[in-house]
């Protein structure tokens, strides 16, 4: 039997990337996957790639109406929601000098109110089924400082939030977990403003995460292997938290 068989799952930013990955390994898993993304072409041409078991839904995640769209249709399709993957966000290196209003707000309302929408939407639906598993990626940059003033505040808001939605969700058998990647070889690293190599000298293990070592532990934490795992953040930067 393999780790999500009978699952559905739901999982944002799901177009490329981290959340590309994560359907994939999702799906290998036994899972059903709907993908949302902004990004409308690419997620569907992720979805086509995935095959059947692979649904994509255009969303916005700052959007109140787009999640209860995107929950509305998940439960329409599969009867059920048993995990969600709060994945998408966004990363601008902005000091808090350089950090305008409207580039605040942006940052706030997708890395952080997008992640409060999603847990909100699909509660419900996991307190019905007494069952569930959030995940809501966040960062090392929600363990310590980064030179990116908006981008490190959501990502604090996240762990805090995972552990309320954990406290208060644990009597319902819902879980809720952070994930905290350190430097991963994505698009997203080349936006530090720092080269490569700089970056990889402050890991001790000496190079960067590939995406789906990132994506495995988000596989554990959705599986029913990680039964007693909830409130908690979960780390993958090579120790460079250590």
């Amino acid at each position: 039997m393999n780790r999500l068989d009978t699952k559905v799952a739901l999982i944002t930013g799901g177009a490329n990337g981290q959340g590309a990955i994560e359907a994939e390994l999702f799906i290998e898993a036994g899972a059903s996957v709907v993908i949302t993304d902004i990004n409308d072409g690419a997620g569907a041409a992720t979805a086509d790639r995935l095959g059947p078991r692979c649904t994509f839904v255009q969303h916005d995640v700052s959007s109140e109406e787009d999640w209860g769209r995107v929950v509305q249709t998940t439960l329409d399709l599969h009867g059920r929601i048993d995990v969600l993957v709060n994945n998408a966000g966004i990363f601008r290196v902005l000091t808090l000098e350089d950090t305008d209003l409207g580039a605040w707000d942006q940052t706030v309302a997708i890395n952080q109110t997008g992640v409060f929408l999603g847990m909100r939407a699909v509660a419900p639906a996991m307190k019905r089924q007494k069952a569930g598993s959030i995940v809501n990626i966040s960062s090392i940059a929600g363990l310590t400082s980064a030179k990116a003033h908006a981008y490190c505040a959501t990502k604090w808001a996240v762990r805090g939030m995972s552990k309320a939605a954990a406290v208060e969700l644990g009597p319902s058998n819902v879980r809720v977990n952070s994930v905290h990647p350190g430097f991963i070889d994505t698009p997203m690293l080349d936006g530090h403003g720092v080269p490569r190599e700089e970056l990889i000298a402050r890991v001790p293990m000496g190079r960067t995460a590939e995406v789906i070592e990132v994506a495995r532990v988000v596989l554990f934490l959705a599986s029913d292997d990680s039964s007693y795992c909830s409130g908690h953040e979960f780390v993958v930067d090579g120790a460079i938290k250590a």
